[in-house]
């Protein structure tokens, strides 16, 4: 079976009612017909072959990328204009989104990127609170409430054959911390390398933007030694 296969097979079987604290509610992009057309067309495009591939995991998805077009890190106008993979969402640039693609070009374009590569999140679902992006960890009991989900579908996604056991965490803060303490528990990563979150460079950061992208280099190569 492809990868592209096990991806696609996996997100379109998430079930779209997790148990959640009353105010937060899950992004459910699957139903949409024209997010599963996109999806379908990117990971037959780049996917569809039984190559090893290093995850970069990443928090949940965000309401103006992934959680629009279904794949991690990519908004519809990147989707378009680097994917060549038209669409009719809006074409909102998504910042995190518009750094991973500077990042994917200084590595040699996304075709070299996505044959080495494949981002995922820890809450394979977004989160919105008040209209707004919600992190899985932004407070205790929803990250509780949300454990059981958390460990079935990542272990469900590191299971793939093709999951190289070396990941990268993207976010340095709450997000590695849960990895760290989820690898505890499980065992199913052998090395986890780190970089800071795009959204974070982007916005706190985006004068040494450079520095960010040549560390993420830098954490690709380690993964990949």
């Amino acid at each position: 079976m492809t990868f592209a296969k096990q991806i696609l097979d996996f997100y379109f079987s998430l079930p779209k009612d997790t148990p959640l604290p009353k105010g937060v509610e899950t992004i459910y992009p699957f139903d949409n017909a024209e997010t599963r057309k996109v999806m379908q067309t990117f990971f037959d495009k780049y996917y569809a072959d039984t190559k090893p591939r290093t995850y970069l995991i990443g928090i949940n998805p965000g309401r103006l990328g992934s959680g629009v077009t279904g794949i991690g890190f990519t908004d519809a106008y990147h989707l378009e204009e680097y994917c060549d993979i038209p669409n009719s969402f809006d074409k909102r640039v998504e910042i995190s989104a518009a750094f991973m693609f500077e990042v994917m070009e200084a590595y040699g374009g996304v075709e070299k990127f996505y044959g080495d590569f494949f981002f995922t999140t820890v809450m394979p679902l977004g989160l919105l609170k008040n209209g707004k992006n919600y992190n899985y960890y932004d407070d205790k009991a929803t990250e509780t409430s949300l454990e059981p989900f958390i460990t079935e579908t990542l272990l469900r996604q590191m299971s793939f054959p093709q999951a190289k056991p070396n990941i990268i965490c993207v976010g340095q803060g709450k997000n590695l911390k849960y990895l760290k303490a989820f690898n505890e528990k499980y065992h199913c990563f052998e090395s986890i390398e780190v970089v800071p979150h795009p959204r974070w460079v982007m916005q706190y950061r985006r004068k040494e933007k450079q520095k960010y992208i040549d560390a993420y280099l830098d954490a690709f190569k380690k993964a990949l030694d």
